[in-house]
């Protein structure tokens, strides 16, 4: 169970990563209309056209890809077993060796009393 669930973050953490970076890398709405106007965005890696529908086909699948392995993240952390007792009476209690020591007690004057020797 925890190989899939390494697996499915992994898969989501990609996806996530490339969502990311195809975002930032296409157009916003507003450089279609400078392109109109001869711009000249014809001379781009994918054609006249072809960029903007290819990227965002891709950001497309990879956000499913994202809402997916999200859902199957929350489906497989709510399949452990339910407990009848509380979370604070499963807990463990540190030993008293590792406690830290309580601060010099002052005394009724103010003062902090010093060890004498």
């Amino acid at each position: 169970m925890s190989l899939i669930l390494n697996i499915v973050q992994v898969v989501q953490l990609l996806s996530a990563l490339g969502m990311i970076g195809l975002i930032l890398v296409q157009h916003g709405k507003g450089a279609d209309m400078g392109a109109a106007f001869g711009s000249g965005s014809s001379g781009s890696l994918f054609g006249a056209s072809g960029g903007a529908n290819f990227l965002s086909r891709t950001t497309g699948v990879l956000a499913t890809v994202f809402f997916v392995c999200t859902l199957a993240l929350a489906y497989f952390g709510n399949l452990r077993p339910a407990s009848s007792g509380s979370v604070l009476e499963n807990a463990t209690v540190a030993p008293a060796a590792n406690a830290i020591p309580a601060p010099a007690v002052e005394a009724a004057s103010g003062a902090a009393q010093i060890p004498t020797k």
